[in-house]
């Protein structure tokens, strides 16, 4: 059983469980979650496992990380949450809620869909693969090194933010890159079921990015009956960074 690395805000009566996308970390929620947290839920932001500060394992898939969430409430005592997550995160709350609905009170998926993705991320290994962590001595280096591979500054930065310096004075990424290569074909899988989540449930897409799209509900609404689709206009995947008044609206508003 491992024990991921969280971050707990607020301590209301209602509990809201935090899943961030592949290659991110809690740090990306730090801003809504103390919010959310301020207003009157109990948060909690977690490290996905081969994320963040969470432990590196050999292998990486959305039923290992489900049963990680399961665990997770069992470790600290939590009987019920409602669970919010993006992109991978959002995968892995879908199928969390179709296997333990009596831990789910609520079921939030940020711009994500039950079904198979194709490979996206190819420009994002190469680009990570081009950093030489064994030479490189600031950030900018890295971020110059991964330029021509991924142009668009906003990507690079996201990434840029699992890079820390160790105690040595070398730089390390957060995240489990040998694993999270090697299973990467495992979150890209659909989420397959012949039981559903009857709970409420609320699915948030942004307008612009093309990661929801209309032919996806009727699988949404198969698995999911009581699901309600949000869009927020003009915002791309990362819906929560690009307009985080808006989301943090609907999700509290969603919750409370």
């Amino acid at each position: 059983m491992l024990e991921l690395n969280f971050k707990e805000y607020g301590n209301g009566d209602k509990n809201l469980i935090i899943l961030h996308g592949f290659l991110g970390s809690l740090d990306n929620w730090h801003t809504l979650a103390t919010e959310w947290g301020k207003a009157g839920l109990h948060v909690w932001a977690l490290d996905m496992r081969n994320h963040g500060k969470s432990p590196h394992t050999e292998n990486h898939s959305l039923q290992l990380m489900v049963d990680d969430v399961n665990d997770f409430m069992f470790q600290h005592h939590i009987n019920e949450a409602s669970i919010l997550g993006h992109s991978m995160g959002g995968k892995v709350a879908m199928l969390f809620a179709i296997q333990y609905p009596a831990l789910c009170e609520k079921l939030i998926v940020a711009d994500i869909a039950p079904r198979e993705y194709r490979a996206g991320h190819d420009d994002v290994f190469d680009a990570i693969f081009q950093v030489d962590l064994d030479t490189i001595e600031t950030r900018k280096e890295a971020e110059e090194a991964m330029k021509p591979y991924l142009g668009d500054f906003g990507t690079r930065q996201f990434i840029l933010k699992s890079l820390e310096r160790t105690e040595e004075g070398k730089y390390e990424w957060k995240f489990n890159l040998r694993t999270l290569f090697q299973d990467y074909d495992e979150i890209r899988k659909p989420i397959n079921s012949s039981h559903v989540y009857d709970g409420e449930t609320l699915f948030i897409k942004g307008s612009i990015s093309g990661y929801i799209k209309d032919e996806d509900m009727v699988k949404i609404n198969d698995l999911f009956p009581k699901a309600k689709l949000l869009s927020i206009e003009d915002a791309a995947h990362w819906l929560h960074a690009d307009k985080p008044k808006e989301f943090y609206d609907a999700v509290y508003a969603f919750c409370k």
